[in-house]
């Protein structure tokens, strides 16, 4: 008994395992048949067998396709049966899909992050007026808070102006503006300071009663 003992290191590698090792060996058992009218009996019966194991997707559109690509695919496409669906080819089943590609953006300034350049772009599309000002100075604002995170100390306004200045292609210039910046101290300011009332006592869950 010991003799006749198989492990999984030494089976064959299956190919689809959440099939498990029957349906492979009843696909190389109908493999192995010599006439194509058995092969064709064979391969509608296993077909019928994968479907129970997935009743949940017997509703899903193109399921039978589905389970006679897996049917080839599980034979190494080397069973000979007739499918009423158009068989996978081993070339483009082992085809590699091309890569995507990925945008690259290699901003200046990376501090201050690739939506900012979005938001200048939106704004120099504007009409001149008060809404556009107040986009403005809403990114410039936002401009020295992303610096302030990346340098902890301080940044003066004419640097936030000098940046808007270039990032825009010359577009927006602030830089002789007497209007100065939100200061550095209410834009790092942290909000669970202030996340409570003042005076207000929380209270755990664990004290009150449940009834």
């Amino acid at each position: 008994m010991i003799d006749n003992l198989e492990y999984n290191t030494e089976r064959e590698h299956l190919i689809i395992p959440e099939y498990g090792r029957h349906i492979q060996k009843m696909i190389n058992y109908a493999k192995s048949r010599e006439t194509k009218e058995e092969r064709n009996k064979l391969a509608k019966a296993i077909i019928a067998v994968m479907g129970n194991l997935q009743p949940h997707l017997r509703d899903v559109p193109d399921f039978q396709h589905k389970l006679w690509d897996q049917l080839f695919i599980m034979s190494n496409f080397g069973l000979d049966a007739d499918s009423p669906f158009t068989k996978p080819s081993k070339e483009l089943f082992e085809e590699r899909p091309e890569p995507l590609r990925y945008p690259q953006n290699h901003p200046k300034y990376r501090f201050y992050g690739n939506n900012i350049k979005t938001m200048i772009d939106v704004a120099n599309t504007w009409e001149d007026g008060d809404l556009k000002e107040a986009l403005i100075y809403t990114i410039a604002n936002h401009m020295k808070k992303c610096f302030l995170n990346w340098n902890k100390d301080t940044v003066e306004d004419d640097v936030i102006y000098d940046h808007l200045y270039e990032l825009s292609g010359g577009k927006i210039n602030l830089r002789n503006s007497d209007e100065d910046l939100s200061d550095a101290s209410s834009l790092m300011r942290s909000k669970g300071k202030y996340s409570s009332k003042k005076g207000h006592k929380k209270t755990s869950n664990r004290q009150r009663k449940r009834y």
